[in-house]
């Protein structure tokens, strides 16, 4: 049976719990414990898949086919395990559960409350699983006295109260502010925010205090007086150069050994941290430096493109070199010449996203690198845009486009585009046939989680992967569409990557090219800092290649 850890956060949001909770995983790992980590957020949407990137950053799938939080991402990151379904759950998800056994009679008429049915649930949701690992880290959204995430804290509670003594333990993130005017680390926050936490009967049995400056002896002392902590469970979590820095950092401060001895685990077996001190060289001793522009539309929030920007920084630990990231807005240049923007870049790529704006310049990126020979890397939407630019420059369909900026296409009313992208209506999943509709929901309706694809022999792709098969995770509703593909190959852009059953580009890629590929899956979703993506190390590899002419 799995020991629990739960990871609240007070003071402030966004103080890097999903950081922290990564980073103990990692640790706990390094000393030989497996475990696995959960997100629960307070927010009433069913999962984030509907929620715009500059509300919420981007969405991370998994294998299984579940839209996520992105905490999610820096979880898989550092653990490497793969996350599923199981592992994110939402008010409205938990909510959705609750109703519909209450319209199926489940509950034997009873009235429906939050205690004890919606904190059931939660609890439930907490078991899954529950064998299968040695610890499970269990990180709850928002801040310890929001109102939407009072549930959660008091289904937690009932849980440490309802599992044998020391199964589950508590820690706890907070902010340490620091007053430039008196020169001090303020731990008066910390300690209402112990007080909120205890008020609802939790109490932490681990204090880890996000401070811009170390943490003084004096102060250390204080917190663990006010906040009714052992002096050695109070964690100083300063800024760092580098995420992946982390789990040394927490090791250093001793994050890993108060866990267990909060569980009593003596002695503890001694950690490995071979791996992370490799991660932390490759990141800190780079041999050169390459420039990447990332060309979209939700350049205002570095969130939203979150996995792209890690499985970046991955692929320049591969070729060991960092990898500099530029974030250009598309729409800058939709009526003009990209040239200003772009010039300069050793390579360049365009990630996925939704709707028409802004495409018009990422379909001149396209064109930019085609025609310069910068490596380019499209994905998913950033595919399309290729697939659109070909269309309409090597193979003279002027007016090539898609169903999604055109939806009168649809119906064949007027169309302005010539679909070369079109709204998907079916699919093969688990040897099962999908339909969809476009005029169906936009929750979980899309193509989600991973499928297979076959590579063509002797292409670049296969080359990069060392394998004519692969499996990767997707999310979209549109394809392009194969009637399409004899006219493009006979222009140069190869079809080297298909579904299974032959229907569904996956990848497309330009042989007379220094790099230009465009991936109609996700491939930044499966990066790893110890495990970088061979599409990224290549991609990478190439940038590496072209800053050398320059």
């Amino acid at each position: 049976m799995a020991r629990y850890v739960f990871i609240t956060g007070g003071v402030v949001s966004s103080l890097g719990k999903g950081l922290a909770s990564a980073a103990l995983g990692a640790l706990l790992q390094a000393r030989g414990f497996s475990v696995r980590l959960r997100k629960l957020d307070p927010y009433l949407n069913v999962d984030p898949g509907t929620m715009s990137p500059f509300e919420h950053g981007e969405v991370f799938v998994t294998d299984d086919g579940a839209e996520t939080d992105l905490d999610l991402g820096h979880y898989e990151r550092f653990t490497g395990v793969a996350a599923r379904a199981t592992d994110s759950v939402s008010s409205g998800r938990i909510y959705s559960n609750v109703l519909e056994k209450e319209r199926r009679g489940d509950y034997l008429g009873k009235t429906i409350q939050v205690i004890p049915h919606v904190t059931n649930e939660i609890k439930d949701f907490l078991t899954i699983g529950a064998d299968e690992v040695d610890f499970m880290l269990c990180e709850i959204g928002g801040t310890v006295g929001d109102i939407e995430g009072l549930p959660f804290f008091e289904a937690i509670r009932q849980f440490g109260q309802e599992r044998p003594r020391g199964q589950c333990i508590y820690m706890h993130l907070t902010l340490l502010p620091y007053v430039a005017a008196s020169g001090e680390l303020k731990t008066k926050p910390t300690q209402h925010s112990v007080k909120e936490l205890r008020s609802i009967g939790i109490a932490p049995d681990v204090l880890v205090c996000r401070s811009e400056h170390p943490i003084p002896e004096k102060e250390r002392e204080k917190l663990a007086l006010f906040c009714n902590v052992r002096p050695d469970s109070v964690i100083a979590a300063c800024d760092l150069k580098s995420i992946y820095e982390a789990p040394l950092a927490y090791h250093r401060e001793g994050l890993d050994q108060a866990v267990l001895d909060a569980f009593g685990i003596s002695p503890a077996p001694r950690p490995n941290l071979s791996r992370w001190e490799d991660v932390a060289d490759r990141i800190f001793n780079p041999e050169g430096e390459v420039r990447v522009a990332i060309v979209g539309k939700y350049t205002q929030l570095e969130d939203a493109y979150k996995s792209v920007t890690e499985a970046l920084t991955h692929g320049g630990m591969a070729n060991r070199v960092r990898v500099r990231v530029e974030w250009v807005d598309a729409e800058l240049f939709d009526r003009e010449d990209p040239a200003p923007w772009l010039e300069g870049f050793h390579a360049i790529l365009v990630p996925g996203g939704f709707g028409e704006r802004g495409t018009e310049g990422k379909i001149k990126a396209a064109q930019f690198a085609r025609t310069r020979k910068v490596p380019y890397l499209g994905i998913c939407l950033g595919m399309q845009m290729a697939v659109i630019e070909a269309a309409r420059n090597l193979a003279g369909l002027k007016t090539a486009g898609s169903q999604e900026f055109d939806l009168e296409a649809v119906d064949k009313l007027s169309p302005r585009f010539e679909p070369v992208i079109f709204h998907l209506r079916e699919w093969i999943k688990d040897n099962q046939k999908i339909a969809r509709d476009v005029l169906d929901d936009k929750g979980g309706t899309m193509r989600l989680g991973a499928y297979a694809a076959r590579l063509a022999e002797g292409s670049k792709v296969a080359a990069i992967y060392d394998s004519t098969r692969i499996e990767e995770r997707h999310r979209h509703r549109y394809e392009v569409d194969i009637k399409y593909r004899d006219v493009l190959e006979a222009q140069g852009l190869r079809f080297s990557g298909m579904s299974p059953d032959g229907h569904l580009p996956e990848i497309v890629e330009i042989d007379d090219h220094p790099w230009f590929i465009g991936v109609q899956f996700h491939p930044e979703l499966k990066s790893k800092p110890f495990a970088p993506h061979p599409l990224f190390a290549d991609f990478v590899r190439a940038a590496k290649d072209i800053s050398r002419l320059v």
